[in-house]
């Protein structure tokens, strides 16, 4: 987010978005020359607000002699979009998550298996993978259960749940990343997010934890908490 936020910020000058716009319309890397030119100012000052984009990760950057310039000295600084894309949301959206896990639903589905079935179990596959790629760095399973509702809490932010400790041994988790395709469909994209948030404890090995699907208004519809002792 915080990268997203510096590019948005960046472009919020109106000539670095006139250079960013020039480089991403160019069939072609344009080099300093072009894009002082394009914009009506000197070379120094497109190099200065070039580069800024680069920092930014909006441009790339290389090193390359135009097709037909034959000129000694050092080969210019070229500059093409960079192959990456931003999208920020306010509260925090993972659209592209539910995305995937219905993609992988569609592709996957059983003979016989209902499209719910299928969504469900994508759900908690695409959990499960999560959380085992964080277990030997949080390693819940190793400690107390009320520790390791604080370190799901690290994983659960990353993904945008916003989790709140309501109490030492509960956890509610205030945004739906999902929303607001929630609203079309409320049963099957809270029954999505609790197969995800359960497969994810599965993975990290969090066996002190459960996921509740406990539907609130404005909030997400999964809770998490410790299990009580055996007796």
């Amino acid at each position: 987010m915080s990268s997203a936020l510096e590019a948005v910020a960046v472009l919020g000058d109106d000539l670095r978005r006139r250079l960013y716009d020039h480089v991403r319309r160019s069939p072609a890397p344009v080099t300093r020359d072009e894009a002082a030119r394009d914009a009506g100012i000197s070379r120094k000052l497109a190099a200065f607000h070039l580069d800024k984009l680069v920092a930014v990760g909006l441009l790339s950057v290389s090193y390359a002699r135009p097709a037909g310039l034959r000129r000694a000295g050092r080969t210019p600084k070229v500059y093409a979009p960079a192959e990456t894309s931003l999208q920020i949301s306010i509260p925090p959206r993972e659209h592209g998550l539910l995305a995937g896990i219905l993609l992988r639903a569609v592709r996957h589905q059983a003979p016989g298996e209902s499209g719910t079935d299928a969504a469900l179990r994508s759900a908690a596959s695409h959990g499960r993978s999560l959380g085992a790629a964080d277990r030997d760095r949080l390693r819940p399973g190793r400690l107390g259960p009320e520790r390791a509702l604080t370190y799901v809490a690290d994983l659960l932010e990353r993904h945008g749940f916003e989790p709140a400790r309501d109490a030492p041994t509960r956890m509610s988790l205030r945004n739906c990343p999902f929303h607001p395709m929630a609203a079309d469909d409320p049963d099957l994209v809270c029954a999505i997010n609790h197969a995800f948030v359960s497969g994810l404890l599965d993975g990290l090995g969090a066996t002190t934890l459960d996921a509740t699907l406990a539907p609130r208004p404005g909030n997400c519809c999964v809770t998490l908490a410790t299990r009580p002792p055996s007796p």
